[in-house]
């Protein structure tokens, strides 16, 4: 695929971040403009290695050698096509995916691996500038009515593939835009939320219905909503945060990301005045002048960890329980399975400190109840997770940030009333479903993060698309959906 001597005769290159200084007084895309060239040239890089492996690294299965070669081609509104065949939102997943695809990549055994999520980002961004992406209503309807309860990138894709199957599809959304996680969770630096935009514009444009601020099991009971539509797809993903049950926990100044991170992207949309119920405290959650720690290393801290430098803390800090991962690739994850290694996000360019292998004991305040010191001991490995002998140290800090993941989705409204009526979770906490992604209730399904528990965008859209397919098929009996 692409060129034959392209692998030899191109190096991999990436767009250029934009410079620290300028990204963090803004929130725009740290990203530098990329030359349609230079894309092609990465194009042409991609082997005829016989078996592309980067299909199976992607969990939407993206044709990726076929798309690569269109790029090289210049053949950008094939490429398109290609692309969209298996995944519904490549703008989305090809800037926040950490591109499983490219570390299965076979020039990736020896050599940089071709730059997949790249030329996937260049070939949506051509699209929309191009003008080809338009809605694509169905030729005819089928009557049925399906209620898709989430609009996250699971409950997205699966109502846009419901849709073009014909069903009448309604996305029903707890606050005040549609996106989910999309919208609320990832900071717009990596993300810039027209991007949501322009394709709720599409979907509606296809005959879906979007409704905000419709909470099911609150102000939308879901019995009502079991008798009036054909069936029901639950995609509100994986909100329940884990908490950290350490003394001093109550303390003022102590945060969950997910109250942190949505407050700050509405105020970018303009939307910091609407609480509705998406964050659950009233007063504003601001890193400026403070001294930050984050509890968490991964992509939600890293997201903690931006914000904060464009909030002008006075220090951030950003701990992790787990030992620092080695700088390449761990021999216990050889290729092509994803790579155990350091990754650099371009938040931890912009400042901060990490480390690794700590572990909080609790908390300290003041007379007002302020948060003022963080006390914490480094430990071993896990599963144990042994404190070592005389490391105990305390840390002075004004906010604490946890960012230690989810454990599943919400329990209370809507799945505890579900579960009254049988539907049923695994033993982590997440909706129970066949292979069809039912749930133990007849008509209702689940997808996304809300039935395999936390996860990654790419895998959200693989889930939306597996679910609407078996919601089809159940609906009539088969169903061509991919």
């Amino acid at each position: 695929m692409g060129k034959v001597t392209g692998f030899l005769e191109y190096t991999r290159e990436l767009p250029q971040r934009r410079p620290v200084t300028a990204r963090t007084n803004d929130y725009l895309e740290v990203y530098e403009p990329f030359a349609e060239e230079k894309v092609r040239q990465q194009g042409a890089r991609c082997m005829d290695c016989g078996v592309p492996f980067c299909h199976t690294g992607c969990p939407v299965n993206n044709i990726i050698p076929d798309w690569n070669d269109l790029v090289y081609r210049d053949r950008w509104r094939d490429a398109i096509r290609m692309l969209h065949a298996t995944n519904n939102f490549p703008e989305f997943t090809g800037r926040i995916c950490p591109a499983p695809c490219e570390a299965a990549c076979v020039l990736g055994i020896n050599e940089p691996p071709v730059a997949i999520k790249t030329i996937e980002r260049h070939i949506i961004d051509h699209a929309w500038s191009a003008g080809w992406i338009v809605p694509e209503p169905p030729q005819s309807r089928t009557g049925k009515r399906v209620a898709v309860i989430g609009s996250g990138p699971a409950g997205m894709a699966a109502a846009q593939q419901l849709n073009r199957a014909g069903h009448w599809v309604t996305v029903f959304e707890k606050a005040d835009r549609i996106g989910g996680l999309l919208r609320y969770g990832i900071p717009d630096f990596k993300m810039e939320k027209h991007h949501i935009d322009r394709r709720v514009q599409q979907m509606e444009g296809e005959g879906i219905t979007f409704l905000t601020r419709a909470h099911i099991g609150v102000s939308h009971p879901i019995d009502v909503m079991r008798r009036e539509y054909d069936a029901i797809l639950i995609a509100t993903g994986a909100e329940q945060p884990r908490n950290l049950d350490v003394p001093g926990r109550e303390l003022k100044g102590i945060h969950f990301a997910m109250d942190f991170l949505p407050q700050q992207n509405k105020r970018v949309a303009g939307d910091d005045g609407i609480q509705a119920d998406l964050t659950r405290l009233p007063e504003p959650i601001l890193a400026t002048g403070k001294r930050v720690i984050i509890i968490g290393g991964g992509d939600t801290g890293a997201d903690c960890l931006g914000t904060s430098h464009r909030h002008k803390a006075a220090s951030v800090h950003q701990f992790e329980i787990m030992p620092k991962p080695p700088d390449d690739r761990s021999p216990l994850t050889p290729w092509p399975l994803w790579p155990m290694m350091l990754r650099l996000e371009s938040s931890h360019e912009e400042g901060g400190l990490r480390d690794w292998s700590i572990n909080t004991t609790h908390f300290s305040g003041d007379e007002q109840g302020n948060v003022k010191k963080l006390h914490a001991v480094r430990v071993g490995p896990p599963p144990k997770f042994e404190a070592a002998k005389g490391s105990e140290f305390t840390l002075d800090c004004d906010l604490v940030l946890l960012a230690m993941g989810f454990t599943g989705p919400r329990r209370d409204g809507m799945i505890d009333r579900l579960r009254e009526q049988g539907m049923q979770l695994d033993m982590r906490g997440n909706v129970n479903v066949d292979e069809n992604y039912m749930s133990a209730l007849s008509g209702v399904f689940a997808a996304g993060d809300a039935r395999r528990g936390q996860s990654l965008v790419v895998w959200a859209i693989h889930e939306g698309r597996k679910a609407a397919r078996g919601i089809d098929k159940w609906l009539m009996g088969k169903t061509t959906l991919p």
